[in-house]
C-alpha cells in the first residue's frame, strides 16, 4: 500500500471512532480535499485524528466520563475539550485522561461545569 492509502485508511478509522460522518459518505474525495486544505502534512493530521479517536476511547471507557457528552479537537497534538460536565471532579478527570494520551502536546479545556438539576 501507498503512504496515502495508510493514509486514507487511518482517517477513516479515526473518523468511524469520532463519528464524523461527512468524510464517511464522501469517501476518498473527502479526505482527499480536507488534506489540500489543512496546513498540516497527512502525517500530522493522521496523527491529530489517532489522538482524537484515542482521547474519545479513554472517555467512552471511564467510569466517570462515559455518559458526558464531550467534543474532542486536536491540531499538532494539542488537544481542545468542548462540554460539560456535572463536577469539578469529572472536568479534572476528562482533562487528565487527555493528558495520558499519547501524543497529546498540550490540553486546553473549555469544559463548562453545570450540576445536575
Amino acid at each position: 500500500m501507498t503512504r496515502f492509502s495508510h493514509l486514507l485508511g487511518a482517517l477513516i478509522a479515526a473518523q468511524l471512532l469520532v463519528g464524523c460522518t461527512p468524510a464517511l459518505v464522501a469517501g476518498a474525495g473527502a479526505a482527499g480535499y480536507y488534506v489540500g486544505k489543512d496546513s498540516r502534512s497527512a502525517g500530522r493530521i493522521a496523527d491529530d485524528a489517532a489522538i482524537t479517536a484515542s482521547v474519545k476511547t479513554k472517555l467512552a471507557q471511564d467510569d466517570l466520563t462515559s455518559v458526558i457528552d464531550i467534543n474532542v479537537d486536536t491540531f499538532n497534538g494539542v488537544v481542545t475539550l468542548h462540554g460539560r460536565v456535572p463536577s469539578h471532579h469529572a472536568a479534572d478527570r476528562v482533562v487528565s485522561l487527555a493528558w495520558s494520551t499519547k501524543g497529546v502536546v498540550r490540553v486546553i479545556s473549555k469544559l463548562k461545569v453545570v450540576p445536575p438539576k
